[in-house]
């Protein structure tokens, strides 16, 4: 059942993660008419990953079905507006990347350096690098996913 607290931190989500999209969008330098369209399709790709995540999905495939859904809007908003789909969709995945799984990566990196190898650091690092290596790929497969469906030259079968 959907509550308003749900909905709340859905919304929530979904604006704390337009923000860096427009901000990458403007280091990439995307044209100002494609700012908002940045915003949304990282609102949408957080929003959907946070849903999908709610609902009991794993991180990584989340990801990878969140990162498709904005790969193929951007795809669609590409053809709508005349511009290369990359200009839609490479700043609006910036909010997924798994940041807080490769700086807990890190930090247990460096207590093995500084306190010695221990069995529980060790499985702490490795979970976290494969947290995030599976985010990352799943963020690239989905990026490239409609590419991989649409602009086919051979058929599937």
């Amino acid at each position: 059942m959907i509550t308003v607290d749900f909905l709340l931190a859905l919304c929530h989500d979904m604006f704390f993660a337009a923000i860096p999209a427009v901000g990458f969008a403007l280091a990439f330098n995307v044209p100002a008419k494609a700012l908002k369209y940045c915003a949304i399709g990282g609102a949408l790709g957080h929003g959907c990953r946070f849903v999908l995540m709610h609902y009991g999905l794993s991180i990584e495939w989340a990801t990878l079905c969140a990162a498709t859904l904005v790969g193929m809007i951007g795809v669609h908003w590409s053809h709508r507006f005349l511009a290369h789909p990359k200009v839609f969709t490479v700043a609006a995945m910036i909010p997924m990347v798994p940041g807080v799984f490769a700086f807990k990566a890190m930090i247990a990196l460096v207590e093995i350096n500084h306190r010695g190898f221990t069995p529980e650091l060790w499985a702490l690092l490795v979970e976290n690098v494969l947290k995030a290596v599976f985010v990352v790929a799943a963020l690239a497969i989905g990026l490239a996913m409609p590419g991989l469906l649409f602009y086919r030259r051979r058929p599937v079968v």
